[in-house]
């Protein structure tokens, strides 16, 4: 095991381990309920503004730039806490959102489950 695995497993540094893309996974959980949001893709510059505002900011793969949620909406991710995997590629945000996460106007973008192959819609 190398030093960098090593204090990147068990020390202190949030040392963020990025694809080759430069990004990393970060999955939205909703601080009050639990419920999973959505799924984006983080960069250096995205968890950065994210730690310097307290609101989730991403990187836009479509775009390829950085992305406030809810920038244009106003239903912003108001992060309560960030918590790092084990090798520190992947996120979860817990968060407060100020509306509706997914951009169909769904509380989260898993409104929907896979039941013997066919998609269908999941009840609150």
């Amino acid at each position: 095991m190398s030093k960098t695995q090593i204090d990147r497993e068990k020390g202190p540094e949030f040392l963020p381990k990025f694809d080759e893309k430069g990004l990393l996974s970060a999955v939205v959980q909703d601080l009050g309920t639990g419920e999973i949001l959505m799924v984006a893709f983080m960069d250096q510059e995205a968890i950065d503004a994210t730690l310097r505002t307290g609101i989730a900011h991403f990187h836009s793969r479509s775009r390829g730039k950085l992305w406030k949620k809810g920038e244009t909406s106003g239903n912003v991710l108001n992060v309560a806490e960030i918590l790092v995997d084990c090798d520190q590629d992947a996120l979860v945000l817990r968060c407060e959102p100020a509306g509706p996460t997914c951009h169909t106007g769904a509380p989260s973008c898993f409104y929907r489950k896979l039941d013997d192959g066919i998609l269908q819609s999941v009840k609150a």
